[in-house]
């Protein structure tokens, strides 16, 4: 099966596209159309998908882990069928866990497990398909052994123990409007994929550096 080798500066430029992704859709809904998390989360993060979900997918199906069998449309398709099914898991998890279940949080809870599904789930379908010792060995697992693996692995554990911590103010009685779901679950969220992407490109790096001592 083909690998792609990959730099840490070329992983850190895909992952400053995905950040730029999230700040240009954040940034046209606060400036253009006058939305943010707290007062319209369900617009925000529709737009945030818009944005995010071309980039997740385009810069994955391009690192596909086998493009000699595997065409960039073919990895595109993946990740456009990996992104529902994703959606549904998280959103399950999310129930299963305590998120508010009713009409008034439905739409907030489809755009929220939509955009964890690009964060975690969206780029290992782009990478790897259905080869489940890959998905095992990356998100189960937690065993990465090279640079797109880093980039698959870490941005999306990120994202998920971003998500749990940001839980964590919603059952406090602080009556504050960003307690509401899935607000600061958001905000969690993108801070914990943010930090795995930049920690995935410095152990890319330092990956690379000790390549040329394992091949002597």
């Amino acid at each position: 099966m083909g690998k792609i080798q990959i730099s840490a500066s070329k992983a850190f430029a895909l992952h400053f596209l995905c950040a730029a992704a999230l700040a240009a859709g954040y940034c046209l809904a606060r400036d253009v159309y006058a939305l943010n998390l707290i007062s319209d989360p369900a617009q925000t993060l529709r737009l945030l998908l818009v944005f995010e979900g071309p980039v997740v997918i385009g810069i994955y199906s391009w690192i596909r882990r086998d493009p000699d069998s595997c065409s960039y449309l073919k990895a595109v398709g993946r990740g456009l069928l990996g992104l529902p099914i994703g959606a549904s898991i998280n959103a399950f998890g999310a129930i299963v866990l305590g998120a508010p279940i009713g009409i008034k949080y439905l739409t907030k809870t489809i755009y929220w497990s939509f955009l964890m599904s690009l964060f975690t789930f969206v780029p290992a379908s782009c990478v790897f398909g259905k080869s489940r010792m890959d998905w095992q060995r990356i998100l189960a697992h937690s065993k990465p052994m090279e640079g797109v693996d880093y980039m698959i692995s870490l941005p999306a554990h990120g994202a998920v123990i971003g998500a749990w911590l940001g839980a964590w103010p919603m059952p406090l009685d602080w009556e504050r409007p960003w307690q509401e779901w899935p607000i600061c679950v958001t905000y969690g969220s993108v801070a914990g994929y943010l930090v795995g992407m930049l920690a995935s490109s410095v152990f890319i790096l330092i990956l690379r550096r000790q390549d040329p001592v394992k091949v002597d």
